[in-house]
């Protein structure tokens, strides 16, 4: 696992500035902080306690290697128990209370928007590590998770070409799904396909059998899905006991993020396409290796590896990297450090820092699914990060913190 640097020191940008007091942090031979916050329980579990996973993993590698700049990173890892009002709590007592030199937190938007100006208040470094609809221009963020313009852009021409022009869409009835729902129509569109359908359901919605029966009624060639959480998974299983599999199929953007293959059978998942920025059968010598110490560390019953859940791992290690090169723990020289070209060698392939978003280009994969496993069918290489680069310039605008498609695509100004 390596990084590069790309004109570190010329290369500097103008750093971001803050009218909010900078929380003074632990120096010399003390440790070096690093705060998580995410949903081990509640709904929302089924993606946070794979999370949690490598991000323990990646502080014990750190730690195992002899820490970082000869001091030893500390992890202080928060719950937020499927509840918005305990990222702000939290949020603020990792920055304020435990003076954290870094946070990574967050797994849907709205944990993201909570989460994001407390940190940017306390001049915190913020990791969001989670696959997401784009839009988000701030330079004290780094979003390492694909966005739409990585993964539906390809999945939706996959699908398309395999089984034909209509779509029926459902997704997801906040930021995500909705802001996805909308890339997925234009992509449709720009495709020469047609979206005869868009449903949102409330992520506590677990009967599906209305739009299941209007799925049928509209004879959709497939059906495209950014369903979120534990009680989304019913659609899935109400579609396969109604013969739905069968004749309509499904690719997704989130299906797998959550191991939902895992939570229902081969016979009610088998034929699902999704695509991520990671899937187990990466075919890569770092992935080999992450897995088989996965493997020892955790047992046969260990959770199956997911986007998130190695983004978690990547970007940690990307800001261990970082803090190597700048010398440094402290915010600024950090974020100057990853801005500079820092890419990261991990169990995905190549993830470089785009310094014009703080996103990262990466590779992208399509995955088919059979018997519970993930198989790779298409593999894309260093895809960048163009939806959010068609409204982000954090090198020409570095004072930005915003999250430019809040309204949607076309108050942002796309079409």
């Amino acid at each position: 696992m390596k990084f590069s640097r790309r004109n570190f020191i010329a290369g500097s940008s103008a750093l971001a500035l803050s009218t909010a007091p900078i929380v003074g942090r632990a120096q010399g031979s003390d440790k070096i902080i690093f705060a998580s916050i995410l949903d081990l329980s509640g709904g929302l579990d089924i993606y946070g306690a794979p999370m949690a996973e490598t991000t323990k993993m990646a502080i014990d590698d750190i730690n195992a290697d002899g820490g970082l700049l000869g001091r030893e990173v500390e992890l202080k890892l928060y719950d937020a128990q499927s509840t918005i009002q305990f990222y702000t709590q939290y949020a603020t007592q990792a920055a304020a209370g435990d003076r954290a030199h870094t946070v990574h937190a967050g797994i849907t938007s709205a944990s993201r928007e909570a989460i994001r100006p407390t940190l940017a208040r306390f001049k915190t470094l913020y990791f969001y590590n989670t696959q997401y609809e784009g839009g988000v221009c701030d330079y004290n963020n780094f979003c390492t998770g694909s966005t739409p313009a990585q993964t539906v852009a390809k999945v939706v021409p996959y699908a398309m070409n395999k089984w034909g022009k209509k779509v029926y869409i459902v997704a997801a009835d906040y930021n995500y799904g909705q802001i996805t729902a909308q890339w997925m129509q234009r992509f449709v569109k720009e495709n020469g396909g047609e979206t005869l359908d868009v449903e949102f359901f409330p992520l506590d919605v677990t009967n599906f059998g209305p739009t299941i029966n209007k799925i049928q009624t509209a004879k959709p060639d497939f059906v495209i899905s950014a369903l979120v959480g534990g009680a989304h998974v019913s659609f899935y299983r109400q579609y396969a006991a109604a013969g739905m599999n069968k004749d309509i199929p499904i690719a997704s953007t989130t299906f797998g993020v959550g191991n939902e293959q895992t939570l229902i059978s081969a016979e009610e998942g088998d034929g699902i396409i999704a695509s991520y920025s990671y899937f187990e059968g990466a075919n890569n010598p770092t992935n080999t290796e992450f897995l088989g110490r996965l493997n020892s560390r955790l047992g046969a019953g260990r959770p199956v590896m997911n986007e998130l859940a190695v983004r978690s791992y990547e970007g940690a290690m990307l800001w261990a990297e970082a803090v190597k090169l700048a010398g440094t723990p402290d915010r600024d020289p950090v974020i100057e450090a990853l801005r500079s070209g820092l890419t990261y060698n991990g169990p995905s392939g190549a993830v470089t820092v785009d310094a014009q978003t703080n996103h990262c280009n990466m590779n992208v994969y399509i995955g088919d699914l059979k018997d519970q496993k993930w198989n790779i069918v298409e593999s894309y290489e260093a895809q960048p990060p163009a939806d959010t680069q068609l409204v982000c310039d954090l090198v020409a605008n570095p004072n930005q913190s915003t999250f430019l498609f809040e309204n949607g695509l076309a108050a942002a100004g796309i079409d």
